[in-house]
């Protein structure tokens, strides 16, 4: 029998259209759906089927965004439905890492936090930290611990029902809560104990307040639409601009943490930078940073406030971080502690 041997440079050659392919398989769809419904990528967007509302509304309600409190409450995520249950009626769907990453943080005391039990991942993508969180989850993976490795689609925990909160979370409602968040500050727990004294914080810098979401239905459906031109920072700088201030700031962590989102100014480069013309999305999120001098700054106020987008500020007010009184806005407490947080 002859047996063909291809020669080493076809071998060489279908092995880089492989490793190419996977590759571009892989930076077009950096995020992946954290559990196995998929009726987010139906023609109709999953609806009911895909999303958990609040008790006695509409699945709108587990979406993303100002969609509680007839707009005034802020949900930071997905609430995810389960596929399938066991006979008494509690949610058995294994829970996967949308990218893959290390572990930040886990809490396996459910009475700890109203997600219950729940875990973040951090991942790296263009360049750009941005952290997964998976919450009310009925079982973690034993051997999952801050700094384990996870791999894109890693079962990571069971779905579940936890909580502390007074109502709780009916069978009816079992579901994973998924956010897709960017970390504000290394110093979040010495800002919230300045703050907030005598009020606990058992989570550290993972406490809820130190995460901002991002819209993960938005991202996936964005990374779907454009394949290998998905960019998660273009994404982040696309958000719709709600306000625009100035803060007299020059050193904090966001700035290294997301150095892409930061525009050069070469007037700063060369006469020294007094402070920071930021760009925020309705959730707080600075999707852009510019560099500015001192004679480039008016204001004398650490914060100050240089436009609002007012339509963006009637549509998504749920953050509270613009007022308005008479024709005038100005930044509210939320908008002032917030700043203060991210300069802090």
């Amino acid at each position: 029998m002859t047996i063909f041997r291809p020669p080493a440079g076809l071998i060489r050659t279908l092995l880089v259209v492989v490793l190419a392919s996977l590759t571009g398989a892989l930076k077009a769809q950096p995020f992946h759906l954290p559990t196995a419904n998929r009726t987010l990528f139906e023609a109709d967007g999953g609806g009911e089927r895909f999303f958990v509302p609040t008790v006695g509304k509409t699945w709108i309600t587990g979406t993303f965004g100002c969609v509680r409190s007839d707009g005034h409450q802020l949900h930071e995520g997905l609430d995810i439905r389960c596929l399938q249950r066991d006979k008494r009626g509690e949610p058995t769907d294994p829970v996967l890492a949308t990218a893959a990453g290390t572990v930040a943080y886990v809490n396996r005391k459910a009475a700890l936090s109203n997600f219950g039990n729940y875990i973040v991942l951090r991942h790296e993508i263009d360049g750009l930290e941005i952290y997964s969180t998976y919450a009310h989850l009925r079982e973690i993976g034993a051997d999952l611990k801050s700094g384990f490795a996870v791999k894109a689609g890693q079962p990571i925990g069971i779905m579940g029902r936890t909580a502390n909160t007074r109502e709780g979370i009916s069978k009816e409602r079992a579901h994973v809560h998924f956010e897709l968040n960017l970390f504000l500050n290394d110093h979040f727990p010495a800002w919230y104990k300045k703050n907030f004294p005598g009020q606990r914080n058992d989570h550290g810098a993972w406490n809820g307040q130190n995460l901002l979401g991002l819209d993960p239905r938005a991202i996936l459906l964005e990374q779907q639409r454009l394949g290998l031109k998905f960019s998660l920072a273009q994404f982040i700088q696309n958000q719709t601009e709600l306000c625009r201030i100035v803060v007299r700031a020059t050193d904090f962590p966001w700035l290294k943490r997301y150095s892409a989102l930061v525009r050069a100014n070469p007037l700063a480069q060369k006469d020294g930078v007094a402070g920071y013309e930021i760009a925020l999305n309705f959730n707080g999120i600075p999707k852009e940073l510019i560099p500015r001098t001192a004679a480039e700054i008016k204001g004398k106020t650490k914060f100050q406030l240089l436009s609002v987008n007012e339509a963006e500020a009637k549509k998504n007010p749920c953050r509270r971080l613009v007022t308005q009184r008479g024709s005038h806005w100005e930044l509210a407490p939320h908008g002032i502690k917030a700043l203060d947080l991210l300069t802090y």
